[in-house]
């Protein structure tokens, strides 16, 4: 059985059907420039979705305000793309992007999060609604529309007059925001059934967490941010001392290539060549050390250098290896504080367990590597003492 429709939905409709190709087109190329300006943009994102509307969907839509439009083209969102961002400022950072691409209506486009209404949360979005430009040159810009300096934001794909007509929603919100907003959907809040208070209040209260959330979010990231451009700064002063071992700040004090020296004497023993790998494995057994700060490395690696070089040499002088990995120095520093500490086989076998995983193979190893310690100076006056 033929659905019946008013006479102003089936032309409406038609036009649809007729210029679907269209707008495919436009969500095709609106979606590449989109993924690629994002991307060379540096900007971190959960997801892009795009599509052009079903005819099922638009004849929806126009049974209940079909007569508000005149012709299809005035129907902003036929052509649609989210983008969902992890972080509320990036929504901001994404904005950007979008008005340096397109022309953007600003009379038909809202910024939701504005509304401040108690339970919005889920509906929080930035909607633009756009228009490719089409590819000729207004004023100094480039023909997409965007000033010289960010021209290179995407390539310049053709564009003609019937694209750059087309009109598409661009939706920007948090992934937080697009959780709940489904939530929203599957549980029918926004239904026609009119909840008690009390749920209400409830709805209320989680979309009030999760905008908190959302904020503390952003929040943090902004503050781990700035914790490490401090962490940078200190350790490129040389203030060792004030910067606590962590991940972020032993990646930072890589930077100063303090294992370089040590490294390049240790290859030089068979005119090895060094090739890099990780220092980050040794984090843990740094700390297992009790080292807190950047300065209890710096002292570890003076007190024990000579030691480690000599460690290192009584295990390379007997073979022809001309390729060694550039965390040897670091290596041989961590075995000598073990030998030291008189921590003997286990101590060893703990750090290669450490760093190659526990296997039988790492206590053959350690035992090889007492035996070549064994006639070292500094293992010599642990046994007098």
């Amino acid at each position: 059985m033929t659905e019946h429709r008013n006479p102003h939905t089936e032309l409406l409709l038609e036009q649809f059907r007729e210029q679907r190709p269209l707008l495919e087109k436009v969500e095709a190329l609106a979606y590449k420039m989109l993924a690629d300006a994002i991307r060379k943009q540096g900007v971190e994102i959960s997801s892009i979705e795009h599509r052009v509307k079903t005819e099922q969907s638009l004849a929806g839509k126009l049974e209940l305000k079909g007569d508000k439009y005149k012709t299809v083209g005035d129907i902003t969102d036929l052509v649609g793309l989210r983008i969902i961002t992890f972080y509320t400022d990036d929504v901001d950072k994404v904005a950007v992007i979008v008005k340096k691409l397109f022309h953007v209506d600003w009379q038909n486009s809202v910024d939701k999060r504005k509304l401040h209404q108690l339970n919005s949360f889920g509906y929080n979005s930035l909607h633009y609604i756009c228009n490719l430009r089409a590819n000729q040159h207004v004023g100094g810009d480039s023909p997409l529309g965007i000033p010289k300096g960010d021209a290179s934001l995407v390539e310049k794909p053709p564009v003609d007059t019937a694209m750059a007509s087309v009109k598409f929603e661009i939706q920007m919100r948090t992934a937080l925001q697009h959780v709940w907003s489904a939530i929203e959907h599957d549980i029918g809040y926004k239904g026609a059934v009119k909840l008690l208070p009390e749920l209400r209040r409830q709805f209320s209260r989680l979309a009030g967490m999760l905008e908190l959330a959302d904020d503390e979010f952003s929040r943090l990231r902004t503050t781990m941010t700035d914790y490490r451009r401090q962490v940078q700064t200190l350790v490129k002063s040389g203030q060792l001392n004030e910067v606590p071992l962590s991940t972020d700040s032993f990646r930072s004090y890589f930077e100063m290539r303090p294992f370089d020296r040590l490294n390049r004497k240790i290859a030089a023993v068979n005119q090895a060549e060094l090739f890099h790998t990780s220092m980050m494995p040794y984090l843990p057994i740094l700390e297992s050390f009790g080292m807190e700060t950047l300065g209890d490395i710096q002292s570890f690696i003076s007190a024990n250098a000579d030691d480690a070089y000599q460690l290192a040499l009584s295990q390379l002088a007997t073979t022809d290896l001309d390729i060694i990995s550039d965390s040897v120095a670091l290596q041989n520093l961590c075995l000598v504080h073990i030998l030291k500490q008189g921590k003997g086989i286990e101590g060893v076998v703990s750090i290669y367990d450490t760093l190659y995983g526990q296997n039988d193979s790492n206590k053959i190893l350690a035992n090889i590597l007492m035996e070549q310690a064994q006639t070292l100076p500094f293992m010599q006056e642990k046994k007098q003492v």
